[in-house]
């Protein structure tokens, strides 16, 4: 005689799974609250600079694009850990985040506020280079700006050993559809021992800057016309180790390059297709 199938749960049933598995994930974020308390007391006499850590919060996002499965959407996820990291390192360290608008305020809110919550306080400007100002003027503010358009060279305020620097490209994880697609650079006052530097970003002069010389270079720029007709400030973001060839480039193409410095370092993109995630080179 055979066995019936067992019964399927009750709804009463799986509604008090579902609250256990709530208050587990509360008491899971006391739970590191306590940690992040007794962290506090040991950076007091351990470490100094900011608590932002670029490095760590991309490989974080990684892991968790790696090991995400089932019905709940990816947005969903990414969303709730950077709440639970921007406000954990809020705490830590308080913070406000400094947002250029010029490429619309709608985009640039939902950007900060999908990477940083609504615990850290928000601060808008209009124009790159005030949001430059302001976290030249601070001790661990962020500033966001956007990294595709620019109306002004504010990478040049970048340049010099004790100038804010990018240590950030967001989003973290970049896919279609993104509820926070805009792409921006992060501009801190770094801690050197957090930074990653997967990507770095040069700012550049150049001479004799053309349309034939931009279409030599095979990296991510942004460019705007310097002093002279064919002058150029470039922000270039080529993979570690990889700026050689890139001037290299641009003399082949017939530019002179006037100066370069290094501006900040970000973590490499990383991109979740249909197919799966794909590492991009910059």
């Amino acid at each position: 005689m055979s066995q019936r199938p067992p019964a399927p749960p009750s709804l009463q049933e799986l509604r008090k799974e579902i609250d256990a598995i709530d208050e587990g994930m509360h008491r899971l974020l006391m739970q590191r609250g306590d940690i992040i308390d007794r962290l506090i007391q040991v950076k007091q006499t351990q470490e100094v600079g900011s608590a932002f850590r670029p490095a760590r919060e991309a490989d974080m996002m990684r892991h968790i694009v790696q090991r995400h499965r089932g019905i709940l959407p990816l947005d969903t996820v990414e969303s709730i850990w950077r709440v639970i990291i921007a406000t954990f390192t809020y705490v830590q360290a308080p913070f406000s985040v400094h947002a250029d608008l010029s490429p619309g305020e709608a985009a640039m809110r939902d950007s900060a506020r999908f990477h940083f919550g609504f615990t850290v306080p928000f601060i808008s400007h209009i124009g790159a280079s005030g949001v430059v100002a302001a976290i030249a003027a601070s001790r661990g503010d962020i500033g966001l700006v956007p990294a595709m358009t620019a109306t002004g060279p504010w990478w040049a305020a970048l340049e010099g050993g004790d100038a804010p620097k990018i240590i950030a490209r967001l989003p973290f994880v970049e896919r279609a559809d993104h509820p926070a697609a805009l792409p921006v650079f992060g501009i801190a006052r770094p801690n050197p021992d957090a930074l990653v530097t997967d990507v770095a970003c040069w700012s550049i002069r150049v001479s004799g800057w053309s349309h034939t010389v931009s279409r030599a270079l095979h990296a991510e720029v942004l460019a705007l016309q310097d002093g002279a007709f064919d002058g150029a400030a470039l922000l270039i973001s080529v993979p570690q180790g990889g700026i050689e060839a890139v001037t290299q480039a641009l003399v082949n193409a017939g530019a002179s390059v006037r100066s370069k410095a290094l501006v900040g370092s970000h973590a490499r993109r990383y991109t979740v297709t249909a197919e799966g995630p794909v590492s991009a080179g910059r």
